[in-house]
């Protein structure tokens, strides 16, 4: 009888030893978080004013940039998530923050603000019509679509709009290539749009 337990008892080890490596395995699988950054030229030396107050506002644009999953695409018009890669805060509300920074940076306006914070003329209304990784080509690509609608509201006019795609290679196929690619993404776009908003300021402040 005493083999027979031991035998027992050996199994019932073996059995609770390989729940605890399934457990463990399971944790080792939490989501990894990115920060979606800007990894754009930067800033350039300060100017005169555009204007006192600059205010931002984020529109609705692409589903994938409300939520924190990051979204990819086997197929052209097809979206799919990763299981295990999110951002840390939705993109639509990150990209205000990396706008705000970059115009603060380049000191064209005295102050850049969302809205409501501040009372001012002119506001940046932005929305993103497409963040997603191609994964449909090779290489990879992080492709980064910004609107951005300048606002008069002083007459609640529009002055003028922009949109601006990127499209660029990620070094690997996996979600934290993608990652770094979204944010040379976000600085070229962002180096085309800092001045233009600026310029577009100062032209309509003129008329």
């Amino acid at each position: 009888m005493m083999p027979r337990r031991r035998a027992g008892c050996a199994l019932l080890a073996s059995t609770l030893l390989a729940g605890c490596i399934s457990i463990g395995a399971g944790d080792s699988a939490a989501p990894t978080v990115y920060v979606l950054g800007d990894a754009g030229a930067g800033s350039v030396p300060k100017q005169a004013p555009a204007a006192p107050v600059l205010l931002l506002t984020m529109q609705s644009g692409d589903p994938a940039a409300d939520g924190t999953r990051i979204a990819y695409a086997r197929r052209p018009g097809e979206r799919a998530t990763y299981e295990l890669a999110r951002w840390s805060e939705r993109p639509e509300r990150r990209l205000v923050t990396l706008v705000q920074q970059r115009l603060e940076a380049r000191g064209a306006f005295a102050a850049v603000v969302p809205l409501g914070q501040l009372a001012g003329d002119w506001m940046l209304a932005l929305s993103i019509q497409e963040i997603v990784h191609d994964v449909s080509v090779t290489p990879t690509v992080a492709r980064l679509t910004l609107r951005a609608e300048l606002i008069d509201r002083r007459n609640r006019t529009l002055v003028a709009r922009k949109t601006e795609s990127v499209a660029v290679p990620a070094e690997r196929n996996d979600p934290a290539a993608a990652v770094a690619a979204f944010d040379r993404a976000v600085g070229q776009a962002l180096d085309a749009l800092a001045p233009w908003v600026e310029d577009e300021v100062r032209r309509a402040a003129a008329r």
